[in-house]
């Protein structure tokens, strides 16, 4: 096996940590030594030992002595919740350390590297490096923007509706597409929704279709117009359900809800009436939220697009038509076809029936 082979292994493992160890990045890491695996390791869960650790003490140091090691990002250097990982790989006295991308934190960026260099470890980069940065891209948003990542999900007919004209949405797509949306669930800190999304669907916003830890859910809901039976209100872990106002709610509603254990966010309005969403990002990275997954509905999936707060979109789309009925998108700004707005990086998939396009902005 070569270098690009062992890195692609070391990207199946980093993606076990998915959806555990946000806000972290998805971390594996592989001892190599005379052309064979001697351990592996990824990272976890949030505050557990870094891949590289793990993989190193499962050996001895007569195995560790002169063998390479395989990770997707860079070594940390600095004393977090763990111990610096480049203390113990030089520690470990390793022949190589082969490295698929640099991290962005400005505590480690560079930093690693130069002092295995320094310590006399041969080191590689930039392998993979691309799918490297693709495995993480919440992270490298969040440490570089102080920003979320945030996808758009679309379930929608192949004439555009995302309901039809009485307001019935369930089910657009089948079974296989569905799954999928709670797999991609399972991979965010978070799903987003607005109020009418709660009051028309009643939705769980839960994972259910694959096995998973189900993520935070947050409603934007200006007036608190959500009824209190909602489905989403008496979810186990109330805490992790948001509700985010404006300040110009009932004070009784509010005590209703955070009776019921629901955290409750009050953000002021932008000059459109919306709620304001610099601060509603601040409030999202300070929960330790940097990845979102917005499912609608229509005001707030055109809310996002109009102001450009989207990286990227997933799109399923049914072999159904509904004539009359809910389009996606309200006007976004587009006048002409020269204005349209475009993806990048399109990719499209068969979810059984469906057709699924994924594109970045």
């Amino acid at each position: 096996m070569d270098d690009i082979s062992y890195m692609n292994r070391v990207l199946q493992l980093a993606k076990k940590g998915m959806g555990c160890v946000s806000p972290n990045p998805l971390v594996g890491s592989l001892i190599v030594k005379n052309d064979r695996i001697l351990s592996e390791g990824y990272h976890a869960y949030f505050g557990g030992p870094h891949a590289e650790r793990v993989a190193l003490l499962q050996l001895s140091e007569q195995e560790r002595h002169n063998a390479t090691l395989y990770v997707n990002l860079e070594p940390c250097c600095h004393q977090g919740k763990t111990p610096p990982c480049t203390d113990l790989i030089i520690e470990s006295k390793l022949h190589r350390v082969v490295i698929g991308t640099l991290d962005p934190n400005p505590l480690v960026h560079g930093k690693g590297i130069d002092i295995l260099h320094k310590s006399g470890i041969q080191v590689l980069t930039d392998v993979l490096k691309n799918r490297c940065r693709k495995l993480n891209e919440p992270y490298f948003k969040y440490i570089t923007t102080s920003k979320p990542y945030v996808t758009l999900k679309i379930a929608q007919t192949l004439d555009g509706k995302i309901a039809t004209d009485q307001g019935y949405s369930r089910w657009i797509t089948g079974e296989s597409a569905r799954r999928m949306v709670h797999r991609l669930r399972k991979e965010h800190d978070a799903i987003l929704v607005g109020a009418g999304t709660v009051i028309h669907d009643d939705p769980e916003l839960t994972v259910r279709m694959v096995r998973g830890k189900s993520p935070k859910r947050i409603i934007l809901d200006r007036f608190l117009d959500i009824p209190l039976k909602s489905r989403v209100l008496h979810h186990p872990e109330s805490q992790n359900t948001i509700i985010v106002t404006t300040p110009k709610v009932s004070h009784d509603k509010i005590k209703e809800i955070k009776e019921m254990g629901i955290t409750h966010w009050s953000i002021e309005s932008d000059s459109n009436g919306s709620i304001h969403f610099p601060t509603l990002w601040r409030n999202m990275v300070t929960e330790g939220i940097i990845s979102v997954l917005v499912e609608g509905g229509k005001e707030v999936l055109t809310s996002f697009m109009r102001l450009g707060e989207v990286d990227r979109i997933i799109v399923c789309m049914a072999p159904i038509f509904f004539g009359e009925g809910l389009s996606v998108f309200g006007d976004l700004g587009v006048h002409t076809p020269n204005e349209a707005i475009r993806l990048k990086e399109v990719t499209w998939h068969r979810k059984g029936s469906d057709l699924m396009l994924e594109g970045r902005f």
